[in-house]
């Protein structure tokens, strides 16, 4: 993924948005791997559609395995469906499915800080080290 960094010298924090388009053609550890790049180089990676539970489970897992006191602090992942997760049918719901449509929002944990959550709405303080 190509940074982009400004032309004058100004840093800032970088923010990678991803389609659900481009995660539904990766296998479950390149999801994982593009997003633990991207958090890694101090982006904050926003997907469209999120991840599957199990992938998120999995996203945490190789999170706890790669934290370094002086290189990598970890995560912060906020989650929220969208309007038409709402709208999932009869079934889906009694056999217990899920809909994908979630944004979810990830950013290395010493730089982002939630400051509020709800069904609507994620608030998030991003700080640059």
């Amino acid at each position: 993924m190509p940074e982009a960094k400004a032309s004058d010298g100004n840093s800032g924090v970088q923010i990678d948005l991803i389609s659900g388009n481009r995660m539904s053609n990766l296998t479950s550890m390149e999801k994982i791997r593009l997003i633990l790049d991207g958090v890694r180089d101090g982006n904050i990676v926003i997907l469209e559609e999120g991840l599957a539970p199990e992938e998120e489970s999995k996203l945490i897992e190789v999170t706890m395995a790669e934290i370094s006191p002086d290189e990598f602090n970890g995560i912060e992942i906020e989650t929220y469906p969208s309007s038409q997760a709402g709208d999932q049918g009869f079934l889906d719901r009694l056999m217990g499915r899920q809909s994908a449509a979630k944004l979810t929002v990830i950013g290395p944990a010493n730089q982002i800080e939630t400051l509020h959550k709800d069904e609507n709405l994620i608030s998030a303080l991003v700080s640059r080290k």
